[in-house]
C-alpha cells in the first residue's frame, strides 16, 4: 500500500516538474522568442588603448638596479634587527630568571 502511494506521489512530482516544457515549445513554434530580448546578445567592446604612462615604465636595467637597492636595504635592516634582538634576548632572559626564582 505504501509503495503504491510513494510511486504515485513520485510520478505526480515528476510530471509537475516538467510542466514548463509545453510552454517553451509553444513559444518556439509561435516565434515569440524572436520578439523578446536575447540575454546572450554580445555587446561590442571598445578597442584596447595604451595606459597614459606607458612610456614611463622602467627598463630592465633600472629594475635590476632597484632590486640591488632593495637587497642592500634589507641587509641593513636585517643587521639592525639582529642587534636589537640580542639585547632584548638578554633582557628577556633576565626577566625569565627572576620569574623562575620566585
Amino acid at each position: 500500500m505504501y509503495k503504491k502511494i510513494f510511486y504515485l506521489s513520485f510520478i505526480i512530482l515528476f510530471v509537475s516538474s516538467c510542466g514548463g516544457v509545453g510552454e517553451s515549445i509553444k513559444r518556439g513554434m509561435t516565434n515569440q522568442k524572436a520578439l523578446s530580448t536575447d540575454e546572450f546578445l554580445v555587446k561590442k567592446k571598445d578597442p584596447l588603448i595604451l595606459p597614459p604612462d606607458f612610456e614611463n615604465l622602467p627598463s630592465p636595467d633600472e629594475r635590476s638596479a632597484a632590486k640591488e637597492e632593495i637587497s642592500i636595504f634589507k641587509k641593513s635592516v636585517g643587521e639592525t634587527t639582529e642587534n636589537t634582538t640580542s639585547s632584548t634576548g638578554s633582557v628577556e632572559n633576565s626577566i625569565l630568571k627572576k620569574i623562575q626564582s620566585k
